[in-house]
């Protein structure tokens, strides 16, 4: 199991007054109730769908993309893209900062999110990760045949894959090594000449007045204050994703290669960031 990042420096302050508890409860009831409606949408949709294989998914991904851009609406987060997906099935590995991630990515583009299996368990946020479409799998070896056979029936089917390749989440300040257990599957005879990977950055700018870090949940944060934090908050910050171009499995010698890579470029904007 990946080690949760941490540092030693204080938390931002959560705390908010009573206004700001009525912004968030209201703004949480209007997630919740989009978030129900959908999940009763999509579960018809899907059992329709499985008529035409487990992977055959030509609506769900939509309704999916369509119900957590309306949620990140309601938080009030704006957002802003730079560069575009890339086209066709592939993987793309992005840094991971917050529960937030899945809202801000998922309203960009249709992706299938992989994750570690225990988020699927994890309270309020494994039900938005499994809306997401997301592939829960097991970090462990005995495993690794059976996710490149999961992965490769993804991508046959046109789908993109969405890694944290960290292994945690961050205050946004900064990227972690990227473990390179995950990119070994790209290796594959199956999947190495056939495979493209885009780098993402996620970029959270705070609202005026706010800890830079604001936006991140990390380390031992607990998720209902830092949910009453964000959705309490007027105006809302911003979140930034920086779509960077793909590169071919099959130009890179090894995975460590192609993960020093993707972690370089994955770095760059947010120490871009950092200096301004």
């Amino acid at each position: 199991m990946s080690a949760t990042w941490d540092d030693d420096r204080p938390k931002p302050d959560l705390r908010i007054g009573p206004g700001a508890r009525v912004l968030a409860t209201l703004r949480a009831i209007g997630i919740v109730l989009v978030l129900v409606l959908a999940v009763i949408v999509v579960g018809i949709v899907r059992l329709i769908e499985r008529a035409g294989g487990p992977l055959f998914r030509p609506v769900s991904p939509g309704l999916n993309r369509l119900t957590l851009r309306t949620a990140l609406l309601i938080t009030g987060v704006r957002l802003k893209q730079r560069g575009r997906p890339m086209r066709g099935g592939g993987a793309l590995v992005s840094n991971h900062v917050s529960w937030l991630d899945i809202l801000v990515l998922n309203s960009l583009m249709r992706v299938t999110f992989v994750a570690k299996d225990e988020v699927s368990r994890w309270p309020g946020v494994g039900i938005v990760v499994r809306l997401a479409g997301t592939v829960f799998i097991k970090r462990d070896r005995r495993e690794a045949r059976a996710q490149i056979d999961l992965f490769l029936g993804h991508l046959q089917s046109g789908h993109k894959l969405m890694f944290f390749p960290e292994g945690t989440s961050t205050d946004g300040q900064r990227v972690v090594p990227f473990k390179t257990t995950l990119f070994a599957a790209y290796f594959d005879d199956s999947l190495r000449d056939v495979m493209k990977v885009q780098p993402v950055t996620i970029l959270y700018h705070a609202p005026e007045g706010h800890d830079p870090r604001f936006y991140g949940w990390w380390g031992d944060m607990d998720l209902g204050p830092h949910l009453m934090a964000v959705l309490g908050t007027m105006p809302q910050g911003t979140a930034e994703v920086v779509f960077h171009a793909p590169v071919r499995v099959a130009d890179f010698k090894d995975r460590k290669a192609l993960a020093a890579y993707c972690e370089a470029a994955v770095r760059g904007p947010v120490e871009a960031a950092l200096a301004d």
